[in-house]
């Protein structure tokens, strides 16, 4: 988008994600998502994202994001655990490799930084 926006996040219609197999610890979590901007470099994203209830492992980039519903426990290797819930921002660094045993679908609007 080339314009100023507003966009009601719990309402976001968000289109599926790849999950790869490896990440799965348990359970069968989907992942979706929708990006609303880009930096012309690619470098800044910010969207809304969505994951259903299960155990997945990531590497994560820079990103702060806020908690719009659902719950999750982020551990943080070698870090802090973070327990998120609506109206929570977390920031997480590039590079951290976390754990989110996600309780209830969550879904968070963020900004991340490449």
């Amino acid at each position: 988008m080339t314009h100023s926006f507003a966009l009601h996040i719990p309402d976001a219609e968000l289109e599926p994600e790849h999950l790869a197999p490896e990440q799965i610890v348990s359970g069968t979590p989907e992942v979706t998502g929708k990006v609303v901007w880009e930096s012309a470099d690619g470098r800044q994203v910010r969207g809304v994202w969505q994951i259903t209830p299960g155990v997945v492992t990531d590497t994560e980039a820079d990103e702060l994001f806020v908690v719009i519903s659902g719950s999750a426990t982020i551990e943080v290797e070698g870090g802090p655990t973070l327990r998120v819930r609506p109206g929570d921002m977390a920031v997480l660094r590039e590079g951290d490799r976390t754990t989110w045993t996600v309780h209830e679908t969550l879904r968070k609007a963020y900004a991340i930084n490449l």
